[in-house]
C-alpha cells in the first residue's frame, strides 16, 4: 500500500519540485530595480544577475544532464537540490555585488535537476508517457512563469532578501518530498563521464527524430521568449501605460494555458504526434495573426496570451513525448540535447525580439514572430514527409 501511494503522488510531487527548482533562475529579473538601489549600482550591472543565472543554467544542463543516465538520479537530484539551498541562503545574506553575480551563475548551474526529473516522468508508466511528461513540464513552465509574480509579491512585503528565503523554504519542502516519493530507476550507462559525453553528442547524428524535435523546440520556444520581452514594452507603452505589478498578472493567464497543455500529451500517447504540432503551431499564428490585426485591444491580447501559450507548450510536451520514446536507456542525453537546443533558442528569440522593437516596435516584432512560427510549420510538413 505504501508503494501505491508513493506511485500515486510521484508524478505531481515531480511536478512541483520541477517548478520551485527551475524558479530559482527567474526570481531575480522583476527585483532587479529594487536590488540595484540597494546596492547602490546601476541597473545594467546588476541585470548581469538574470543573464548569469541562464548562463549557468545551460552549462549545468549540459554538463549535469548526462549524469542522470549514468549515476543513481535519486541521490543526484537532491544533492544538487541542497547545494541550491545553500546557494540560495549565501544569496539572501549578500550585498556584495560580484559575491551576488557569482552566486547566480551557481544558483542558474544548481537548477539543473528540473530537466532530470523531467526525463523520469517518462519511464513511470510507458502507456501515459506523454500524459506524465505534459504535467511535469508544466509545473516548470508554472515556476518559471509563477516565479515573477511571487518574486514581486515577496519583495513588496518584505524586500528583495526574502525573495531568495522563501525559495530556499520551498526548496527544502521539495527535497524532503523527493526524498520520500520520489522513484528509483535503475542506471544502465556503465562508462566514463567523458565517453557519457561523446555518446550525448552522438544522439544528435543517431536519432533523426531528435534532430526534428529539436529544431522545432527552438523556433517555438524562441517566439515564446520574444513575445514575453517585448509584449512588456507594449504594455508598458500607449495606450496601455501598465504599470509593472499588472503587467506581471498576465502570467497568471499564461500559467492556465500552460495547464491547459498536457491534453495534447495524452493525444501524442495515441500517436497523433503530427497531427497534434499542425494544431498547436496554428495556435500560435492564429494568436500572432489577431494581435497584428487588433494591436490595442486588451481581449484580443488577452486571449492570444491563453492560446499562444497552449501553442507553445504543447508543442514541447509532443516533442518530449516523441524523444523519450527513443531510447529508454539515454532519457538524461537525450534531454541534454533537446533542451540545450532549446535554450539556444531562446536567447535567439530574444535577441531578434528585442532588434525588431528597436526597428519598429511592437508591429515588427509580431512581423518576426510570424516568421518563426511558419518556419516552425513548415519544420512539422518536412519532418511529417521525412524529408527532414
Amino acid at each position: 500500500m505504501l508503494t501505491e501511494d508513493k506511485n500515486k503522488f510521484a508524478i505531481p510531487v515531480m511536478a512541483f519540485s520541477a517548478g520551485t527548482i527551475v524558479a530559482n533562475v527567474y526570481y531575480s529579473q522583476p527585483i532587479l530595480k529594487e536590488i540595484a538601489e540597494t546596492l547602490g549600482k546601476s541597473e545594467s550591472a546588476v541585470g548581469k544577475m538574470a543573464m548569469l543565472a541562464q548562463v549557468g543554467y545551460g552549462i549545468g544542463m549540459f554538463f549535469l544532464l548526462p549524469l542522470g543516465d549514468r549515476v543513481n538520479r535519486k541521490k543526484l537530484i537532491i544533492g544538487i537540490c541542497f547545494a541550491l539551498l545553500a546557494c540560495l541562503l549565501m544569496l539572501a545574506n549578500t550585498t556584495n555585488l560580484t559575491g551576488l553575480l557569482l552566486l547566480s551563475f551557481f544558483v542558474g548551474a544548481c537548477a539543473s535537476p528540473a530537466q532530470i526529473i523531467l526525463p523520469m516522468a517518462a519511464v513511470l508508466n510507458k502507456e501515459k508517457r506523454g500524459r506524465n511528461v505534459g504535467i511535469v513540464f508544466s509545473g516548470i513552465l508554472c515556476g518559471i512563469l509563477g516565479s515573477r509574480l511571487l518574486s514581486g509579491w515577496v519583495t513588496d512585503l518584505w524586500g528583495w532578501q526574502a525573495v531568495f528565503m522563501v525559495s530556499a523554504l520551498l526548496i527544502l519542502v521539495s527535497i524532503l518530498l523527493l526524498w520520500v516519493f520520489l522513484p528509483e530507476v535503475s542506471v544502465k550507462f556503465k562508462g566514463s563521464y567523458l565517453s557519457l559525453l561523446k555518446s550525448t553528442l552522438a544522439l544528435i547524428k543517431r536519432y533523426k527524430t531528435l534532430r526534428q524535435a529539436a529544431l522545432l523546440g527552438a523556433f517555438t520556444f524562441g517566439i515564446f521568449c520574444s513575445f514575453w520581452t517585448t509584449l512588456t514594452f507594449h504594455l508598458s507603452g500607449a495606450p496601455f501605460h501598465y504599470d509593472a505589478s499588472t503587467i506581471g498578472l498576465f502570467g497568471i493567464i499564461a500559467i492556465g494555458g500552460a495547464l491547459v497543455a498536457p491534453y495534447f500529451g495524452k493525444l501524442a500517447d495515441k500517436g497523433q504526434v503530427f497531427k497534434n504540432l499542425f494544431i498547436t503551431i496554428g495556435l500560435v499564428i492564429v494568436s500572432i495573426l489577431a494581435m497584428l490585426i487588433f494591436p490595442h485591444s486588451i481581449w484580443v491580447l488577452i486571449g492570444a496570451v491563453f492560446f499562444l501559450d497552449i501553442g507553445v507548450q504543447a508543442t514541447q510536451i509532443t516533442n518530449l513525448t516523441r524523444i523519450y520514446a527513443l531510447d529508454e536507456e539515454a532519457h538524461s542525453r537525450l534531454n541534454t540535447v533537446y533542451m540545450t537546443t532549446y535554450f539556444m533558442g531562446a536567447g535567439i528569440g530574444t535577441f531578434f525580439g528585442l532588434l525588431s522593437w528597436s526597428l519598429g516596435g511592437w508591429h515588427f516584432a509580431l512581423l518576426q514572430m510570424l516568421l518563426w512560427s511558419v518556419i516552425a510549420l513548415t519544420i512539422v510538413f518536412l519532418s511529417k514527409k521525412g524529408k527532414l
